[in-house]
């Protein structure tokens, strides 16, 4: 493990491997770079990756008070660290924060999105006020595991009545522990919006991945998003769905990136 400090102090952990062109890896909600890093391993013969845990994961820090400048700052020390530009796949959330990045003009080559969580249609609830207060009063209290609850089922749209059988899974420990970030993907995703005006001056070429087992207003947004974008290419994996198979996903990162 590496790290490097940010602007305002804050301490960002990341992993290196491989040797070739650089590329930043870069994680959603509820990820650490755990989620990442059999991307990386698989990318490592061709690229050097940089797999990092965004603020307030796993090994980086979180200094307060939060705010998505902070967190494009922290993209910007890595893309530093990786010779001062790179390739940058995101996946979930962490999709709609480069997106953020590049359009304010971090020095990103060439960017790969998996299903950045947009809404552009009304079949399916966008978050709210009600929503961020509700996980803020949950962290409060210490509930973590009631606070991932809440953003598992209001959120991403999980059943209530299968929670119970989550809970039970040998990762809820580990979701848990990344459950102060949550606020953060409030923060960054604010009412799930897509901002047509920024996303189409992201002229970098830009790969939009989803899967055809995605829900539908994950898959229009994607469709969307690609339709926006000046110099894009969509592609779908076929019997997938928001959870990143890597075995599946790095194949399309070599080819785009190379």
């Amino acid at each position: 493990m590496n790290t490097v400090v940010s602007k305002d102090g804050t301490e960002i952990a990341y992993d290196r491997l491989g040797e070739g062109p650089p590329v930043v890896l870069m994680g959603g909600a509820l990820n650490d770079r755990a989620t990442c890093a059999p991307i990386a391993e698989l990318l490592r013969h061709r690229f050097t990756t940089f797999n990092y845990d965004r603020r307030g994961r796993g090994a980086s820090g979180d200094t307060e008070p939060y705010s998505v400048e902070r967190e494009i700052e922290d993209l910007q020390c890595v893309l530093e660290e990786a010779g001062g530009s790179a390739c940058l796949f995101a996946n979930c959330t962490g999709g709609m924060l480069a997106l953020e990045a590049v359009s304010r003009g971090l020095p990103v080559t060439r960017l790969a999105l998996y299903e950045p969580p947009y809404i552009v249609d009304d079949s399916h609830p966008r978050l709210d006020d009600a929503y961020v207060e509700r996980l803020d009063a949950l962290l409060a209290e210490g509930r973590r595991g009631d606070a991932v609850e809440h953003f598992l089922v209001r959120a991403v749209g999980f059943p209530a009545e299968v929670m119970g059988h989550i809970r039970q899974s040998p990762a809820w420990a580990g979701l848990e522990a990344l459950a102060p970030s949550l606020p953060h993907e409030a923060a960054i995703a604010g009412d799930n919006s897509l901002p047509r005006e920024r996303v189409s001056a992201v002229t970098v070429p830009t790969l939009v991945i989803d899967g055809t087992e995605s829900p539908p207003f994950q898959r229009t947004a994607m469709a969307e998003l690609a339709g926006i974008l000046p110099d894009a290419d969509y592609r779908s994996l076929e019997g997938q769905n928001h959870k990143l198979d890597p075995a599946l996903v790095a194949p399309l990162l070599e080819e785009f990136f190379a």
